[in-house]
């Protein structure tokens, strides 16, 4: 290879090297250690030992269903606020449409440990929540002592966060729409509910896609809320497998056992995004 071709590869070296080190090498190696177990001060070869151990854990079966149990719910309400929201942000008829596009997209740079310590402090016993509703007459919600309520604020803190950074990804797509097919309809009788069905809708669909995947992803290594908010309690109700994984790891210092647990984490990403794809029609 003369010295003309050997150029490119310098210059793209740097990028691979500091990929290999930071990203590939922690992936390899943590697959490796999924399969190993810690005895008398070293590492040994226990094959699926991990994962067979999996099956009898009831703490991971819990952390698994009460992820999906807020990736069910969190993520379908998340996404059709920031489809309406963005539809709405889009129309030529709004005015400060730069305050409310900045004011929506606001929750979603704010610190994840500023913004869940925000939300315990309101969600106490006496908090701004309950403060609220005493007004108006409905008695305090244990918002973070009840296993479904604690859920159900993990849900409400998500969606306030990353409902204005979908929104974004979707009011850049909107304004890819060609006017005049909206023009067209509304010389056709469509009104604005029947243009959103059957113009929008099916033009996002690519872009519903890649949210609902970054979305999947996000929810299935859910850590910070649930750390901050709750600590996985009361008993467990909200023990995720992002926290599962810390606690394994940096806790109980079982690296073997957390490595396992994040490549079911892995498999189920892969799943459900392939489920996604099929589900669109996209090949």
């Amino acid at each position: 290879m003369d010295q003309t071709k050997r150029v490119p590869y310098f210059f793209i070296a740097p990028a691979v090297i500091l990929f290999a080190i930071f990203t590939l090498y922690p992936i390899l190696a943590s697959l490796y250690l999924s399969f190993q177990t810690y005895e008398g001060g070293t590492y040994t070869f226990a094959g699926l030992d991990n994962y067979t151990r999996l099956m009898g854990d009831s703490i991971f079966w819990t952390a698994l269903s009460n992820t999906f149990f807020i990736f069910i719910f969190q993520v379908p309400i998340m996404l059709i606020l920031a489809m309406i929201l963005a539809s709405v942000l889009n129309s030529q008829l709004l005015r400060l449409k730069g305050f409310f596009r900045v004011s929506f997209f606001l929750p979603a740079v704010t610190s994840l440990v500023a913004y869940s310590l925000l939300f315990s402090i309101m969600l106490q016993n006496n908090g701004l929540f309950n403060e609220i509703l005493s007004y108006v007459g409905i008695d305090a919600i244990p918002w973070l002592s009840d296993s479904f309520w604690a859920k159900f604020s993990i849900v409400m803190a998500m969606t306030w966060r990353w409902t204005g950074y979908n929104m974004i990804i979707f009011l850049a797509a909107l304004q890819n729409i060609p006017e005049e097919m909206y023009e067209a309809a509304s010389i056709d009788g469509a009104g604005k509910i029947r243009q959103f069905f059957s113009i929008t809708v099916p033009s996002l669909k690519p872009i519903i896609l890649f949210a609902g995947i970054l979305s999947t992803i996000g929810t299935l290594q859910l850590f910070d809320e649930p750390f901050n908010l709750t600590s996985g309690g009361p008993g467990n109700a909200t023990m995720t497998l992002g926290l599962y994984i810390y606690e394994n790891g940096f806790e109980y210092f079982d690296f073997s056992y957390g490595s396992a647990i994040a490549y079911v984490v892995v498999m189920l990403v892969a799943i459900l995004s392939y489920v996604q794809f099929k589900f669109t029609g996209d090949k």
